[in-house]
């Protein structure tokens, strides 16, 4: 059975699914806002979004579920996540390896799984923070929002019961490891393109070739040559 609940403001929908855990007999239990006050981010960063314009969503399922490693559990929730913004839109979404979404270079949702014990469970806590109709970021040049990026105007409430009923559907019925890896692939924003990184502070040139079952972004750089990356090794500029 799924379950979705809405609070009208929280710190982070990651923390609240939790307390929804302990009572509530479900394998789908959703949480939604459309004002989380202190959203957190991939790597201890912080993930702040304009009030009644945006969507915080967490599901949280049981890990025994899936015979996946962690690693390629995050690719398929960036790939189904991706997906359904594709299908949304009709426009051609991008990820940004680790699990960043992007839609035309700008980053529109930001994803923070997080592996949890609760009531004796293992559960994969899976976090999304949503840009939908804010129209203004300041000073953050990379970020961007579904109508900036497309000027589609998308209902909240109904945002939120499509991505609850698609992202349920889809863990239930998960491909092969190997069909996860190429898809994630065929996705990856950038692949295949002249792009500037930085490297413990030096820039250098690069083509991003794939990202592996590992977790680890291979890329073809100017002077070291293939090389593979963990997150927060190295930074992709543009």
């Amino acid at each position: 059975m799924d379950q979705l609940f809405y609070l009208k403001e929280c710190s982070s929908t990651n923390d609240e699914v939790s307390k929804f855990l302990l009572y509530e007999n479900s394998d789908f239990i959703g949480v939604s806002t459309f004002n989380q006050t202190k959203g957190r981010g991939q790597y201890g960063n912080t993930w702040a979004a304009a009030a009644g314009k945006n969507v915080a969503y967490t599901l949280a399922v049981k890990a025994d579920r899936f015979l996946l490693s962690d690693f390629i559990f995050n690719y398929y929730t960036a790939v189904v996540i991706r997906d359904f913004l594709a299908n949304l839109t009709d426009n051609d979404v991008k990820i940004k390896w680790p699990n960043d979404i992007i839609l035309k270079s700008k980053k529109i949702v930001g994803i923070l799984i997080e592996k949890k014990k609760i009531n004796q469970d293992n559960y994969y806590i899976i976090g999304a923070g949503f840009n939908v109709l804010q129209d203004n970021f300041g000073e953050i040049s990379h970020a961007g929002s579904l109508l900036t990026q497309t000027g589609q105007v998308f209902d909240l409430d109904d945002f939120v019961f499509k991505l609850h009923e698609y992202l349920s559907e889809r863990l239930k019925k998960v491909p092969s490891e190997q069909d996860i890896i190429d898809r994630f692939n065929t996705n990856l924003y950038r692949k295949g393109e002249i792009s500037v990184f930085e490297i413990e502070k030096e820039r250098q040139n690069g083509i991003i070739k794939r990202a592996d079952e590992k977790g680890e972004l291979w890329i073809e750089l100017e002077k070291d040559g293939l090389r593979p990356f963990y997150h927060k090794q190295i930074k992709l500029l543009y």
